[in-house]
């Protein structure tokens, strides 16, 4: 047996003795029915995990993509979760190939809990460390016919902060911002409230000259309404 495929039957036996019966229930309803679950709660599923973490830490990047790909073939949702909490500890050393796998994963089993990770922290991530494929890679991606490719488009860089690229960011939003999904239309509203914070002037100057739909308005908005409502009001 090789690495990657012991470590996804380790995860997957270490998740199994947890399974709770009382809890897969209301995770199953909370997520619409779209996956089964062994029913473990956020912080045991990381106390589960954190042996096995430190077991494999030091498996190639290539074995840890390959890890994460055997997890989501699996049925249950903690080892799609699992599979995340391994690439994300193989971030910082990630090759360039990797994104390869990171759009195959957010296409795999696709909802808003795994791909908004994916898109988030691990191509965010990814971004950073090949900062010339932002560009090209979200342009892509925002004309895909894939719902979760072209909302992952939008929200790689939430985290960006001071380092967003901002034109992108607009370019992105105009692309999709007449979509009438409802997916895309909360990721474009989470992506200018997120920047919002560190550049309110750019974001309140972009929604005073386009058109949104009323939800990502509503959203990018939010945080400004709560925290600086004066800024509105100018």
């Amino acid at each position: 047996m090789n690495r990657p495929t012991e470590l996804c039957e380790n995860v997957t036996t270490a998740l199994e003795k947890h399974r709770d019966e009382n809890q897969r229930i209301p995770m199953e309803n909370y997520m619409k029915n779209h996956f089964p679950f062994f029913g473990i709660k956020a912080p045991d599923r990381k106390r589960i995990l954190a042996p096995l973490l430190k077991e494999y830490r030091d498996i190639t990047a290539d074995e840890r993509l390959e890890a994460a790909v055997l997890l989501f073939e699996k049925s249950e949702r903690e080892c799609h979760y699992a599979a995340l909490a391994f690439l994300e500890k193989g971030i910082k050393k990630a090759p360039e190939h990797s994104i390869d796998t990171y759009k195959q994963l957010l296409m795999t089993k696709p909802w808003w809990d795994t791909v908004d990770m994916i898109a988030s922290t691990l191509c965010g991530g990814y971004f950073l460390r090949y900062e010339d494929k932002l560009r090209p890679y979200t342009e892509e991606w925002r004309e895909s016919d894939h719902l979760w490719v072209r909302r992952s488009s939008v929200l790689h860089q939430l985290k960006y902060k001071e380092k967003t690229d901002a034109p992108l960011l607009f370019e992105t939003i105009d692309a999709l911002k007449h979509e009438k999904e409802f997916f895309i239309e909360k990721a474009i509203g989470w992506a200018l409230r997120e920047y919002s914070k560190t550049d309110a002037t750019a974001v309140i100057g972009y929604l005073n000259q386009e058109e949104v739909r009323p939800l990502s308005r509503r959203e990018g908005l939010k945080w400004l309404k709560s925290k600086h409502p004066q800024l509105l009001e100018a």
